[in-house]
Formats: C-alpha cells, sequence, structure tokens
C-alpha cells in the first residue's frame, strides 16, 4: 500500500512559517494585504474565496475582498485593478477564474501589476517561470513541488508524466519538474495510447479534472502519484483523476483527494503574499 501524502499536514507546517514571517514584517510595520476580486456569483469560486480569506486571517494576512456582480463591464474591472494596482496596502491581487464570459480574462490578468500577481499567472511572471528565475509561481505548482520535496522524493533522472496541458497546472508543473532535472512527458485529450505513456512515469501527475479517468493498472508499480483533479461525483463524493483505490495498491506514495494538493494551493498563495510584501520593503 503506499504511502499517504498528507497534504493538510504539510500545509499546517508551512502556515506556521508563514505566520512566523507575517510577524516579522509586523515588526517593520508592514502588513502582508491581499485583494481577491469575485466577479459574479458562481458556488465553487464563492467558496474558494471564502476558503482563502480564512486563511489569510489565520495568518495575519490583510484581506481585502471585492465581490462585484456577473454584468460588471470588463473595464470596470480593470479600472478596480488598477486602483490595487496603486493601493499601498495591497502586495498580492487575486482574480478568482473563471470570469463571466464577456470579459476577457487574458487582459484582466495582464493588467495586474507584476509584483502583485500572487497567481503567477502575468507574462512577466510566466516567462519568468520559462527561464528559471521564478519570483511569484502558480500557486498549485508551487505546492505540487513542495509536497514532492516536503516528502522527500527526488526528481533527478525521473520519468515524470503530466497528464494536462493548462497554464494553471499542467505547462507549468512540467518547467518545474525539468528545472529539477527530471524528463518530463507531457499528455493530453490528444495523445495517442495515454495508458502506455502513464505506465513509463516514476512521478505522474494527474490534472485532466476528469474523475478517475486514469485506472489503476496504469500505475507502474512504485511509482509516485500527485493527483489534481477534484471532481463531484453525486451530491457529496469527490475524487480525483486517478482511481485510487486501485492506484493505492501500485503507487509508493499517492496524494489523496481530498486533503493532499488543494491545502497546498492555498498555502502557497499566502507564501507569494509574503514573498511580495518582503519584496516591497527590500526583504528578498
Amino acid at each position: 500500500m503506499a504511502h499517504i501524502i498528507d497534504g493538510k499536514a504539510i500545509a499546517r507546517k508551512l502556515r506556521a512559517e508563514i505566520t512566523a514571517g507575517v510577524a516579522h514584517l509586523g515588526t517593520l510595520g508592514i502588513r502582508p494585504g491581499l485583494a481577491v476580486v469575485l466577479v459574479g456569483d458562481n458556488p465553487a469560486s464563492r467558496v474558494y474565496v471564502g476558503m482563502k480569506e480564512k486563511a489569510c486571517r489565520d495568518v495575519g494576512i490583510f484581506s481585502d475582498e471585492h465581490t462585484l456582480p456577473a454584468e460588471t463591464g470588463e473595464n470596470e474591472l480593470l479600472a478596480l485593478i488598477n486602483r490595487l494596482n496603486n493601493d499601498e496596502r495591497i502586495h498580492g491581487i487575486l482574480v478568482q477564474l473563471p470570469l463571466p464570459k464577456h470579459i476577457v480574462e487574458s487582459r484582466v490578468l495582464e493588467a495586474i501589476a507584476p509584483h502583485k500577481d500572487v497567481d503567477g499567472f502575468h507574462p512577466y511572471n510566466v516567462g519568468r517561470l520559462v527561464t528559471g528565475k521564478p519570483v511569484f509561481r502558480p500557486c498549485t505548482p508551487y505546492g505540487i513541488m513542495v509536497m514532492l520535496q516536503e516528502t522527500g522524493i527526488d526528481l533527478t533522472g525521473k520519468e515524470v508524466v503530466v497528464v494536462g496541458r493548462s497554464n494553471i497546472v499542467g505547462k507549468p508543473v512540467a518547467l518545474m519538474c525539468l528545472q529539477q532535472h527530471a524528463t518530463v512527458t507531457v499528455c493530453h485529450t490528444r495523445t495517442i495510447d495515454l495508458p502506455k505513456k502513464i505506465t513509463m512515469a516514476d512521478v505522474l501527475i494527474a490534472a485532466v479534472g476528469r474523475p478517475e479517468v486514469i485506472r489503476g493498472e496504469w500505475i507502474k508499480p512504485g511509482a509516485v502519484v500527485i493527483d489534481v483533479g477534484v471532481n463531484r461525483v453525486g451530491e457529496k463524493k469527490l475524487v480525483g483523476d486517478v482511481e485510487f483505490e486501485a492506484a493505492v495498491k501500485r503507487a509508493s506514495h499517492i496524494s489523496p483527494v481530498p486533503g493532499g494538493v488543494g491545502p497546498m494551493t492555498i498555502t502557497m498563495l499566502l507564501q507569494n503574499t509574503l514573498q511580495a510584501a518582503k519584496l516591497s520593503v527590500g526583504e528578498l
């Protein structure tokens, strides 16, 4: 049976360190501030925003929420971001995705000042990541890499297979694994013979968004499995992208859903906000 990678426990450890970092900045008269912008009433987005606000309070970060109606115009949203860019209390800006269809997501993300882009989605920060000199790493991939590090998993020379090619998870986590000297294969919906690719993986990172689409028998014995997917089945049950009950019998390590990558994502958002505040006073 695989060792279960406890994202909640790792997140608790990191949040204690973040709390100490926030307290240190307090002695310098600086309180890290995070502005969260929510457009519309998407239930899942509202839950995520609430979780982020609570996490901020727990570590001492100032949280500034802006909830806008779904019919908010793009220019109005851009004007708000401009105000937040110039607000000295705010060190990080997060615009909750997805946005209503009438708003062009790329314009909004590019309007955030790069030094306040704690989601790591601005082209400037993406370019820094590609060149191996990141300032802010996207939170979910960042959390995955910290999970692997905290679990003692060295990627040097390993075959890493990433299933999913999104700008939010798949592409950036592939880059981060390359920077740790892994050999990386990125798969997607048009990959021919996906099961064969997965059987090659020493480390599998699944970020597809389809419930249990990756079968347990595809997992290489002894592989490390990081399951990013959060899929609702029925009214209450949450499952990942990997068939957990079968995979846990073959893998050496596996992250559960829930309780794996999810807690790490919010924790790395807090870490990025703390880093942004430190950068504002030359602490890094």
